[in-house]
């Protein structure tokens, strides 16, 4: 390692004057770094750490927080002619450009050399009473001079009065500009690496007034910075860079969105912690149980509610492939559409979001996500002007073993109005994927009841409308690249729109927009600009599924879930959820509250019947209302255990006869799964077994 640093000051000695300023990142104490050319180190902010580098140690910024701001006073005074070089890895690109190292005073006066959302270099400067650019060739031409993602990339830059600006990366010339007149230096601004000088908004958004401007700094590792007092020539650039070989990768490991240990686990709903990478989980001020993560005993498949999709729910594949929805969203029509969207994607910090689990035990999971639609401005929807309440919104998901479950959403009557959005079917890409990464070229099948049926996919000039779209639509299945494909089934009166297909050159984009999940800017909308950040992207089609109301409350329900078939094997379970088979009470004591689709499960209260009374219930099955892994909720059962007798066949507790528990202020409720596929009328009996009581 010592002859290593040696050939790094024998090169900067090779290239004439010691350099003005030199950051090598090499230590860190009370906070500062060493800078050779300063009597005292550079205060380093927010959070950082010391990594290995091109040469000894170098400072990784976390993409948030992390800077270096030194007082104008002291920092280095450039003259006409100066070179800037450094080594740089990143995570991830800025969401908008980012310093590398500047001292400007916006674009009146000074300097900036910068990295941008596409992993561009620009060497900015003030020069003859203009603010001149000269930028690195981006994605639309040869991507030669893109700043690779987690790889060591030599970046350099220079000014030489009466040529101009020239940059460089590796070595090779990536552009020059020439310029007259004489530069501008900025003395009363402070010098700034690796962070942004002001708030700014990402690029390419999708409404000025939906964004507000924000914090960021790079997000990756920089070494041996340094500043020359002349304008190196481009033999001598391309030296500086030679002279210097990495030995290892800059540990920059690719990310991944957490969704737990893979493979099948034991049913059921877990608080946890789930950790995405150590800068990102950094900045949250919470404890160890902040997520829920749903498993399933005969599935590799799980539901993730997790912080960085602001706790929507996300049904994530064998392969962690994930399809996430849309919460309400609302937005002001004309002049009131002053904020842009009102939704959870924008509660980065999920202030006004939170999950928790109220029932897990064998025979089902019903987990609790509750938010408040929310603008980038972090303003409640439709705030009440005398009590000061707003809309929020509950979310109930009743999810059962065989990997499928009810999303019954919830609203206090009057608060949402119109207008207002419901579901939107959105996968996401991880970072260093495409779309065509996580979905088939045939994207989507859509279906109704009769198992009518037509295709979605990418096609190179989608027709304006879709033709053999069969009517009454309600169901869809995306097809992933995995065994599991997400489904959702809608209740009749579904209106399904937006069914067609798309571009076939969408299936090599980066996602569509990035600003959730993950994001941490206030934005409601940007269109990803590569593969670094995860992101979202189709959203078609999309349902409006009928509303429910009643004095209080309003409320739709769509049954969500992953299947391993097609249309086929879910027409049993969305005929059976949509026109439920009719259940008859045989035995005296007992009285059926009827089907509620909002858990997927026929309701019946104990009314009079003895704790030792067994349960006789008939289910008439049929092609249009097949029994299809039905679940029982009977009200006051208590905590006697339970035997089930099917058409006079005893069937053991196991993975196709479940029952748990759920304790209420007047006793417990027993809950019933039964893995069970009948088209023809069936007889349950369930028997207590007052002599062996249990408890869950």
């Amino acid at each position: 390692m010592i002859c290593f640093l040696g050939v790094v000051s024998l090169a900067t000695e090779a290239l004439g004057a010691a350099p003005l300023a030199w950051w090598r990142f090499d230590e860190v104490s009370d906070g500062r770094t060493p800078e050779r050319g300063a009597q005292r180190g550079d205060l380093i902010g927010g959070n950082f750490k010391l990594v290995p580098g091109v040469a000894g140690k170098a400072l990784k910024f976390d993409g948030f927080t992390a800077e270096i701001v030194r007082p104008a006073a002291s920092a280095p005074r450039l003259t006409d002619s100066f070179t800037i070089e450094a080594w740089v890895a990143l995570g991830a690109y800025p969401w908008n450009w980012c310093p590398l190292i500047e001292q400007s005073s916006k674009t009146k006066a000074g300097y900036s050399l910068a990295i941008g959302p596409r992993g561009q270099l620009r060497l900015g400067l003030a020069a003859g009473g203009k603010w001149r650019e000269c930028t690195t060739k981006d994605f639309l031409l040869p991507k030669d001079f893109l700043l690779p993602l987690r790889q060591w990339t030599h970046v350099a830059a220079t000014f030489e009065r009466g040529k101009g600006l020239a940059v460089y990366v590796n070595g090779a010339p990536a552009g020059s500009t020439g310029v007259s007149g004489a530069w501008t230096p900025a003395t009363n601004a402070d010098l700034r690496i690796g962070v942004i000088p002001a708030p700014a908004k990402p690029s390419n958004i999708h409404r000025e007034h939906g964004t507000l401007p924000g914090w960021f700094s790079l997000d990756g590792i920089v070494d041996e910075l340094k500043i020359h007092p002349r304008a190196l020539s481009p033999t001598e650039v391309q030296a500086a860079f030679a002279e210097v070989k990495p030995s290892a990768a800059p540990e920059l490991a690719l990310r991944k969105m957490p969704s737990g240990a893979p493979g099948p686990g034991r049913f059921g709903a877990y608080y946890c912690r789930l950790k995405y990478y150590d800068e990102w989980d950094a900045l949250w001020r919470v404890g160890d149980d902040p997520d829920v993560l749903v498993r399933f005993d005969e599935s590799a498949a799980r539901v993730v509610f997790w912080r960085g999709t602001r706790y929507s729910a996300a049904w994530v594949s064998e392969n962690d492939l994930w399809m996430a929805d849309q919460s309400v969203e609302a937005w002001g029509v004309g002049k009131e559409d002053k904020e842009g969207c009102f939704e959870h994607m924008q509660d980065p910090k999920c202030l006004y979001s939170h999950v928790r689990i109220i029932e897990s035990n064998d025979a089902r999971v019903v987990v609790h996500w509750r938010y408040a639609p929310v603008s980038s401005r972090n303003h409640l929807w439709r705030v009440d002007p005398k009590t000061g309440y707003a809309c929020w919104v509950d979310e109930y998901y009743t999810i059962y073993p065989d990997a499928a479950g009810v999303r019954k959403v919830t609203w206090q009557r009057g608060s949402l109005g119109e207008p207002r959005q419901f579901q939107e079917s959105l996968p996401f890409t991880q970072p260093g994927q495409i779309c065509g990464d996580v979905v088939e070229k045939d994207f989507c099948t859509v279906a109704n009841l009769k198992g009518e049926r037509v295709n979605l996919s990418f096609v190179e000039k989608p027709a304006k409308t879709k033709p053999g779209v069969p009517n009454d639509l309600s169901m869809q299945i995306y097809h992933f690249k995995a065994r599991n494909d997400p489904f959702i089934i809608f209740e009749p009166g579904d209106y399904m729109e937006y069914v067609n297909d798309q571009k076939l050159t969408e299936l090599s984009r980066p996602g569509a927009c990035n600003h959730w999940p993950v994001g941490q800017l206030p934005c409601d909308g940007r269109t990803s600009q590569a593969s670094d950040h995860p992101t979202h992207f189709l959203g078609f089609p999309i349902s409006n599924p009928p509303v429910h109301n009643n004095d209080t409350r309003e409320w739709w329900n769509g049954l969500y879930g992953m299947t391993e078939g097609g249309v086929d094997e879910l027409l049993p379970l969305a005929r059976s959820w949509n026109h439920p088979a009719e259940l008859t009470v045989k035995s005296a004591g007992f009285q059926s509250a009827g089907y509620d689709r909002g858990q997927r499960a026929f309701l019946l209260a104990r009314k009079g019947a003895s704790e030792a009374a067994a349960l006789e219930l008939e289910l008439s099955g049929s092609e249009a209302s097949p029994v299809f892994n039905p679940a029982i909720v009977i009200e006051g059962w208590g905590e006697t255990g339970v035997s089930l007798r099917v058409d006079d066949r005893e069937i053991p507790r196991g993975k196709d006869f479940r029952f748990g528990y759920r304790q209420t202020l007047e006793g417990a409720n027993l809950i019933v799964w039964l893995k069970l596929n009948a088209r023809k009328p069936i007889r349950l009996v369930l028997t207590p077994l007052v002599l062996t009581p249990l408890s869950q």
